[in-house]
């Protein structure tokens, strides 16, 4: 019995092929790409669960408020005391580490590489995290204070097939380091990434106990059934206590508790060990996946019905003959199982071929190596249930249902049920097109919106050099050198990058102010060319000088006194206009001196986030030197800053970058949704218009009479293009004014992450319409206006 019904359903996919060929190009199509998203949400949820104390680990975020701030700051760094304080404090704590990130030149014999993955922690961290290994001992690893893991690949790169146990770096040209272990590369599912990782039990920053200057990430692992809320309550009433005094004055901090698998897509603390996912992104490309394969779905379901009427003698025969409705129910679900099986196979073909492109686009490595092969075969075979009973069941139903005298008797194209329904399927999937469609434009609009953005800073063309801490003296004497280039412009120095800076401070005294006066900024160590060099506007007063620099990196700490150049919003913050701020005293983490100067408004963060005060000041510490070259011959500048660096600095490799590069990488998140999101709405408009090409295929073949009656009776070529195609255009108008108010507000929801975003414009919602008729009206016309080159002799033989 099945064999026969496998014979019969092959022998109908075959004689329509046409049917066919479009269900299953849809299908595949919609699959390979449901195939491809699945794949990439699966490796963004799957991040640090390899780790077999996953659900017991958590990572502390750090929130302060002081009694100025308008609003509390949450960063994911935290100060040296919570670990081991709360480890002595708390039994629900079974073991803690804390992390600290480095970037380092790191030598052995003639190899030196610039490390930027260089991690120091303390000694639990390998009982911690399940980081395989695949020589050493995880438990001992990091026990000597001069212990080095590495990865496997690193251990390649330094020692070649050597044994790289016992061997020893060079770190930062002065500490000497013995290899411990080798551990296998870290998994790019894993927000803690690691070339190498140092014990911190010599490092004097691991020993303080400090509760304020936050530069440790922080986890801490609970024991087995603890309440994650309960233990930050403990933590939490712990700090009120110790800092009563404090507390009653309005400064306030507290911490937050993140599970270990939460941290990369759901985590609001700023300053991320690495970049975050966002949740809200999983959830509208969760989305686009099932949309996707409901699409294709309902092409299938379309085409099958719009067929019926083809296949209403067939049914009615069948059922004289004494076929049952559960015979012919069983018959349409295997033609649809065959269907969706053979679309299931070119889908996974699809797909396959397009994993390498897709891992391009998306920034991740992805493939079917993703996904545990048991996970793999049972997703699978879950889609192909799903599809065969989604695309089938109805067509199933409907056809099966068919009363044998009505098809007999030809009166089945009288039925209003299942021109309803293609209607409503036709409408979905434009409505599905035109709503991202709106979305795509939208987005890619606030992104080139942010990328020409007038921050404040003059990005282009500058060079930065990550000098990993070098003091004043060097770094004068190179950029002194370098400015005497031809085609650069000025170099300058600062402790962060201009466009993403971390350092959180307290004015704790300010002219005016209350003796118990606090606020939070962020605050910036500068050389004093920096204005110049990222040409910042100074509002009121001057520049840095020589001599800033010179009182506030005097030898002696008790002599050293300060100038101050702060922001526009840190005047106003201080209750301040800009020409009062002037010649004012303030306070800022122990250093005293005065404003002298006051710069306009610039965005030193994310432009998710609006500005806030900061303060730059000149001091002899520095993480990044930036050079401003004119652009011209750009090759040839970078090549003579080369030679002076390694002139100036033999021991660390010259890497470099350009600050537009480094602003645009903050919106990766952003930019590879928007992508993802572009490409995905090219497949819903193919979807879309391939079913209404298939249904245009049914419409005029149903109307080949009518047309060539029309014809003799002398209508022309565009009044019958015009009559096939009307019908199919008010459905995509339809489509139009009801996907516009939904995109609207999808967006506007969206936009609201920025603090800095465009206006939507209703130009945006004409275009995408326009653009949807468009494409509907080239796909109907092609057959419409081969219907209406017919020789109306022909088409009125072969009419029913």
């Amino acid at each position: 019995m099945i064999k026969n019904y496998i014979k019969t359903a092959w022998r109908n996919l075959v004689i329509n092929k046409v049917t066919s060929l479009i269900s299953v190009a849809g299908l595949a199509v919609g699959i390979g790409c449901f195939i491809l998203l699945a794949t990439y949400l699966l490796n963004e949820l799957r991040y640090d669960r390899f780790h077999v104390n996953a659900n017991r680990i958590v990572r502390m975020a750090y929130n302060y408020k002081s009694s100025d701030d308008a609003e509390a700051k949450s960063v994911a760094v935290t100060p040296t005391a919570p670990v081991p304080v709360f480890k002595q404090q708390l039994q629900e704590i079974e073991d803690g580490v804390r992390i600290s990130w480095y970037n380092n030149p790191v030598q052995y014999q003639d190899k030196l590489f610039n490390e930027k993955r260089f991690f120091l922690a303390d000694e639990p961290f390998f009982r911690i995290f399940s980081f395989k290994f695949l020589r050493g001992n995880a438990a001992t690893a990091l026990k000597d204070p001069s212990a080095l893991v590495i990865t496997a690949s690193t251990a390649k790169k330094y020692f070649g097939t050597e044994d790289a146990i016992g061997k020893v770096l060079k770190v930062n040209n002065k500490l000497n380091m013995m290899v411990t272990g080798v551990v296998e590369d870290v998994p790019e599912y894993s927000q803690i990434k690691f070339d190498m990782i140092g014990s911190s039990a010599g490092s004097e920053h691991a020993k303080t106990r400090k509760w304020d200057s936050a530069n440790d990430y922080s986890y801490l692992l609970l024991r087995p059934d603890v309440n994650i809320s309960s233990v930050e309550q403990k933590m939490n009433n712990y700090v009120a206590e110790m800092f009563k005094d404090d507390f009653r004055q309005g400064h306030k901090m507290w911490f937050k508790l993140e599970p270990l698998t939460d941290v990369h897509l759901k985590s609001q603390a700023t300053y991320p060990l690495t970049p975050s996912g966002n949740i809200r992104y999983i959830y509208v490309l969760g989305a686009v996946a099932i949309i996707l394969l409901l699409l294709a779905c309902v092409n299938f379901l379309n085409l099958v019905t719009a067929k019926a009427i083809e296949r209403g003698h067939e049914i009615g025969v069948r059922k004289v003959m004494g076929a049952a409705r559960s015979q012919l129910f069983t018959q349409f679900i295997i033609e649809s199982a065959m269907i969706t099986l053979v679309s299931l196979l070119a889908g996974l073909f699809l797909a396959d071929v397009s994993f390498k492109w897709f891992s391009d686009f998306s920034g991740q490595q992805l493939g079917f190596q993703t996904w545990n092969t048991s996970w793999l075969i049972m997703a699978m075979v879950t889609l192909f249930v799903t599809v065969t009973f989604l695309a089938g069941t109805y067509p199933s139903l409907y056809l099966s249902a068919f009363n044998p005298i009505v098809t007999l008797k030809g009166k089945l194209t009288n039925t209003s049920g299942g021109r309803a329904l293609r209607k409503s399927l036709v409408i979905f999937q434009f409505v599905v097109s035109v709503f991202f469609m709106i979305c795509t434009v939208i987005a890619g609009s606030q992104l080139r919106y942010i990328q020409h953005l007038n921050i404040g800073i003059n990005r282009s063309q500058v060079m930065v050099i990550d000098v990993g801490g070098k003091l004043l003296k060097d770094i004068k004497s190179f950029n002194n050198e370098v400015t005497q280039l031809p085609g650069v412009l000025y170099a300058t120095a600062s402790y962060d990058s201009p466009v993403d800076v971390h350092g959180g401070y307290s004015i704790n005294h300010a002219d005016g102010k209350n003796s118990d006066y606090n606020l939070s900024v962020t605050a910036l160590p500068v050389e004093k060319n920096f204005l110049n060099t990222l040409g910042l506007k100074l509002v009121q007063g001057i520049n840095f000088t020589d001599a800033d620099e010179k009182r506030s990196t005097d030898a002696d700490e008790n002599k050293r006194y300060y100038g101050f150049i702060i922001n526009e919003k840190a005047a106003k913050a201080l209750g301040w206009t800009a020409e009062e701020a002037i010649g004012k005293h303030i306070g800022l983490n122990g250093r005293t001196g005065e404003v002298k100067g006051v710069v306009q408004n610039f965005n030193f963060a994310s432009l998710h986030q609006e500005i806030t005060p900061i303060v730059m000041f000149t001091e002899d510490y520095f993480g990044k030197v930036l050079i401003k070259t004119s652009g011209n011959n750009i090759a040839k500048t970078i090549s003579a800053v080369k030679e002076k660096w390694s002139a100036f600095n033999p021991a660390t490799p010259f890497e470099y970058h350009f600050l537009d590069q480094e602003f645009d990488d903050m919106y990766k998140a952003e930019q590879r949704t928007g992508s993802i999101l572009t490409a995905f709405t090219l497949v819903t408009i193919f979807i879309s218009c391939l079913g209404l090409f298939g249904l245009a295929v049914f419409s005029t073949r149903q109307r080949v009479k009518e047309v060539g009656v029309r014809k003799v009776l002398g209508a022309s070529v565009f009044s019958i293009v015009k009559l096939v195609s009307g019908d199919f255009l008010k459905l995509v108008i339809i489509s139009v004014i009801i996907a516009s108010p939904i995109a609207w507000y999808a967006m506007h929801r969206w936009l609201l992450d920025f603090a800095y975003k465009i206006s939507i414009q209703i130009w945006v919602f004409i275009a995408a319409g326009a653009v949807a008729v468009l494409i509907a009206f080239i796909t109907v016309s092609v057959q419409s206006l081969k219907a209406a080159l017919t020789n109306p002799v022909k088409s009125l033989r072969s009419g029913d």
